[in-house]
């Protein structure tokens, strides 16, 4: 079923719930730029059995409100529209799975509005802490000195992007997948095409977004309430991972009093068919152990 929801005036969202009305929220909430339709079809539904799922699409993504240029907006808000959807839908309290900025904005909403939030799975991010991450030896390491974002990475993202056809933006972001899925398991450049495609059928556009990039990032730490946290959460560690590379996702779960940490072998940035069942089996097993 889909619907929009109102994040603020003249802010519409587009939502996507499936599975039984009467189980469990499950909010997905995905990375920079991205629309919810990144969130491949057969792990929704994987989801979806066990759980109300919800995906949708960030403003200026998708089908959702395209604003920043005439009302440009700091990437916190990013977060209230999190709460916001819950809101629209009449969901009190939700569990969350975020990914990338989608991992950053739901620790803001464990931050700031914990009541909201039933569990987290926090993947392919950083802890917005400023905690030193202690090693299994106790060595300590500041939060500010932990693994950056791989050089080819940033390399691809200071590219100017021109508008050379639709053809050729394919090409662009099956190359920006190609990086973001880390290398040790199997590229298939045909199945992150197919995935585009869809993304630009529903977006109604082959212009990629931008305008999370521009968003001002001030703002974010949350140290001492992410200390405080009780919220249920798992960090995932993907050990193909080109963005926040481990030990991130061991710092996450230190800061936020994680209590599970779990590897889902080969993952990178990305979320290709083999690693769709183990990361669903994961958050399926976290969620099914929060009363």
């Amino acid at each position: 079923m889909q619907q929009y929801v109102e994040a603020a005036p003249g802010i519409r969202l587009w939502t996507e719930q499936r599975g039984p009305a009467d189980a469990p929220p499950l909010l997905l909430v995905m990375g920079a730029q991205a629309s919810g339709i990144g969130w491949p079809e057969p792990f929704v539904d994987a989801l979806a059995e066990h759980h109300r799922v919800i995906r949708y699409d960030h403003r200026d993504t998708g089908r959702s409100t395209w604003s920043f240029d005439t009302d440009p907006y700091p990437v916190s808000v990013l977060a209230e529209d999190v709460v916001a959807v819950l809101d629209g839908l009449g969901i009190a309290r939700a569990h969350l799975a975020g990914l990338s900025l989608g991992g950053m904005l739901s620790q803001l909403v464990l931050a700031d509005h914990p009541d909201r939030v039933a569990s987290a799975t926090l993947m392919g991010t950083n802890a917005l802490s400023t905690r030193p991450y202690t090693a299994p030896d106790g060595t300590e390491t500041p939060a500010e000195e932990l693994p950056a974002i791989a050089p080819e990475i940033l390399e691809f993202w200071a590219r100017p992007v021109e508008d050379l056809g639709e053809a050729a933006e394919l090409d662009r972001r099956v190359e920006h997948w190609r990086l973001l899925a880390g290398g040790q398991l199997p590229f298939d450049p045909e199945w992150y095409r197919e995935l585009e495609r869809r993304i630009i059928a529903h977006t109604g556009t082959y212009t990629p977004p931008s305008a999370h990039s521009r968003a001002n990032p001030d703002g974010l730490l949350r140290t001492e309430e992410l200390a405080a946290n009780r919220v249920p959460v798992q960090a995932i560690v993907a050990p193909a991972e080109p963005v926040f590379p481990p030990p991130h996702p061991q710092h996450l779960a230190q800061c936020l009093n994680a209590v599970r940490v779990t590897e889902i072998p080969g993952m990178g940035h990305a979320l290709p068919p083999a690693v769709q069942g183990p990361l669903a089996a994961a958050i399926l097993a976290h969620t099914g152990a929060v009363a």
